[in-house]
């Protein structure tokens, strides 16, 4: 039994514009101001306010449906965020207001009551899309890295406990469509198109409705764990370390040897750690992207695959299975990720610890300088992940050594790793 008795005996169609005027002004990405930009309006309870495709939460959008169906949930319910305001306030920064810059994040997402006070006053239900906090982080590897004294607590960045002091932000994804295509070298009819057709047509207002150019994807997005004042990230004089890792539950979470993701993050937050209590700051950010953004399924399956071909696994033949499974090598498209470093006012990394070519071409494209490049130390990786290693190394990895044959592995020409 639904639990909201106003709730509609018809279904509206979001495929044509609501009549009457709405009292929400429209997006003006890259305005000068918040005010003059407009807020962000997806999940809300007058629908009528909606400025956007889709709704906000992502992913989880639909399990806000299925809350609603079970009638656990009044779809009128409207968030109280008191005292819910950032810990530590970020920006803004010149970024901000160039529209090209940002395109697939809304970086006033965690500002709105400062940003927008008298349209929520008015009743519009405006909600965030970032939000910051303060936390501490506990992982094996740090305890290790003091138990071998390459890390010493100092009651600031790394406490006695092990645990280490971090601001850390949860952002979810908001493309501005015209600048996303553009980004990605095709029309905004052509993203708008295949957003829609490759859904199932989930979005009618993708194709319907030009006049709505941000859309809320039901997709992962992204947490930013800064060690240090995250003010210094914003000053290119402070020495910043900095890693943008794809998420890798398996590995990540669970600490499978089939890859390096977890050594090579812990080994960053180890580096970034070191790096805040030098003077500098240190940073993290983490995508949900898993399996190259393939998907967990397609992963295991590209596993299973390697591990029974003729021969075994092997380096030359590394891509070419994830290819055969998938049809691409890679969608996790780094040209989206510079945004969140350019939200945070970041000019400089002095130390980026990853050696993947395809993050390292889109940061510094984006316009971001960076000085030196941090592989993983040769005793971190896994035994079952040097074949994956050698492969990447060979494909254009950053190496510090000589890079493998690259020869052998022509099948991994096209979008990378």
């Amino acid at each position: 039994m639904s639990t909201d008795a106003a709730s509609p005996r018809h279904i509206r169609l979001t495929s044509h514009p609501a009549p009457g005027s709405s009292p929400v002004p429209p997006l003006e990405w890259g305005a000068p101001s918040a005010a003059e930009r407009g807020p962000v309006i997806g999940t809300t309870t007058n629908r009528l306010h909606r400025n956007v495709v889709g709704t906000h939460s992502g992913s989880y959008g639909v399990y806000r449906a299925l809350a609603v169906a079970a009638g656990s949930l009044n779809r009128q319910h409207r968030a109280d965020l008191t005292d819910t305001a950032p810990t530590d306030s970020i920006g803004p920064y010149p970024q901000w207001t160039e529209a090209e810059r940002i395109v697939s994040i809304d970086p006033w997402g965690a500002k709105i009551a400062e940003a927008f006070g008298p349209l929520i006053e008015a009743g519009i239900d405006i909600r965030p899309s970032i939000a910051v906090t303060k936390a501490h982080i506990d992982m094996p590897e740090i305890r290790t890295a003091i138990a071998f004294q390459r890390l010493v607590p100092d009651g600031r960045v790394l406490l006695e406990n092990g645990s280490a002091v971090v601001t850390k932000a949860a952002i979810e994804p908001v493309w501005w469509l015209p600048g996303v295509a553009k980004r990605f070298g095709c029309t905004e009819a052509e993203l708008r198109r295949a957003l829609f057709e490759e859904t199932g047509g989930m979005y009618p207002e993708l194709v319907t409705r030009s006049d709505l150019d941000v859309f809320l994807p039901p997709i992962g997005g992204q947490t930013v764990y800064v060690f240090g004042d995250p003010h210094d990230l914003a000053h290119p004089e402070v020495p910043l370390t900095a890693r943008v890792h794809d998420e890798c539950n398996g590995s990540d979470v669970f600490g499978s040897d089939i890859c390096t993701c977890r050594p090579y993050l812990t080994h960053a937050i180890e580096e970034c750690i070191r790096g805040a209590q030098q003077g500098g700051v240190g940073l993290v950010s983490y995508s949900r992207k898993e399996g190259r953004a393939l998907g967990e399924v397609t992963k295991f399956l590209v596993y299973n695959a390697r591990k029974r071909q003729v021969g075994g696994d092997s380096a030359d033949k590394y891509f070419l299975r994830t290819e055969c499974v998938a049809g691409v090598q890679d969608m996790r498209f780094q040209e989206l990720m510079p945004d969140v470093l350019h939200w945070l006012g970041v000019r400089r990394i002095h130390r980026l610890v990853s050696m993947s070519n395809l993050k390292f071409d889109a940061i510094v494209g984006s316009g971001i300088a960076v000085d030196a490049r941090i592989p993983i130390p040769d005793e971190l990786i896994p035994a079952d992940a040097q074949v994956e290693m050698q492969a990447k190394m060979a494909a254009g990895y950053f190496t510090e050594g000589a890079a493998p044959d690259a020869d052998a592995l022509s099948t991994t020409k096209g979008r990378g790793l």
